[in-house]
């Protein structure tokens, strides 16, 4: 009816027409002020989109870090009221696949004992490790990805890459991890019974370490499934928006290496730890507290 008033006001009284309309004269006038103001969710999805532009990969964010991110930024809204405004942006995704299980078992080989069962948290770091294999079918080849996470607050240690899935390739993984944390004796590095981590280079390589390893069955990928939900979340996040089918080994390798360095541990914010700080950060953070103390 408002519409229909402005529409004529030029023509009618506004006063007379309002009165036809049954419709009150202040109310139209307040229409007509607050007609061009944006509405809530409008101003939220703005500030929303700020965020995203931030960095390329914030658009994967869902409603609990877009919460997060917003606090952050001084905004607190309800789960409901960011989800809403998420909705009506269009910026809510759907699921996309989760990576299936890749190692295979040696049935053969002896076992450690699963000493995680599936308790993947930790009260500081360095207290327990995941560690696995993935895959990424290239152009020229295809690429398999062997992580090393903490479980103190989910950072990745360290990540690597060849075109094989040989043991050499786990060995690296943890070679790299001890170098950058130069942990003490007593760490729990935690994997399936893929053949690679029974293999015998890959349990002395341990022992020298001085780490305590751990194992579970490789059809069970629940029993490792803090390090499969990172490889699900890499996967959503870069990898499957990626053409990796027109990519060469080399071009992947750099975009998960940007990725999980230099955004995943350094900059995505995350429901894992406080305030959402990435795990680096929160790391960094933390250190720094504890030696002023």
């Amino acid at each position: 009816m408002y519409i229909y008033v402005r529409a004529q006001e030029k023509t009618y009284s506004v006063r007379q027409m309002c009165f036809a309309l049954s419709v009150t004269e202040s109310g139209y006038y307040k229409w007509k002020r607050n007609r061009l103001r944006p509405k809530a969710w409008q101003t939220l999805l703005a500030d929303m989109h700020k965020i995203l532009r931030e960095h390329p990969d914030n658009e994967n964010y869902g409603v609990e870090r877009m919460m997060i991110a917003l606090k952050h930024k001084g905004i607190i809204r309800s789960y409901s009221t960011v989800k809403r405004a998420m909705q009506k942006g269009n910026l809510l995704h759907e699921s996309r696949r989760s990576p299936d299980g890749l190692t295979k078992a040696d049935k053969k080989a002896e076992r450690p004992e699963n000493l995680i069962k599936q308790d993947f948290s930790a009260s500081e770091p360095n207290e327990k490790w995941l560690t696995d294999i993935t895959q990424v079918s290239c152009n020229d080849a295809t690429l398999y990805i062997a992580p090393v996470l903490d479980c103190y607050r989910g950072e990745i240690i360290s990540l690597s890459m060849d075109t094989n899935m040989k043991k050499e390739l786990c060995v690296k993984a943890i070679d790299e991890a001890f170098a950058r944390r130069k942990p003490g004796a007593g760490v729990i590095v935690h994997s399936d019974a893929g053949s690679q981590f029974t293999s015998r280079e890959y349990k002395k390589r341990l022992g020298a370490l001085h780490a305590v390893q751990s194992m579970s069955n490789v059809d069970k990928c629940y029993y490792n499934a803090r390090m499969e939900s990172w490889f699900a979340t890499q996967k959503k996040e870069k990898i499957y928006k990626l053409d990796t089918a027109r990519m060469t080994v080399e071009e992947v390798k750099k975009e998960i290496w940007r990725y999980t360095f230099g955004y995943y541990n350094t900059l995505r914010v995350t429901t894992v730890t406080e305030d959402g700080l990435p795990p680096s950060v929160y790391n960094q953070k933390a250190t720094t507290a504890k030696s002023v103390a």
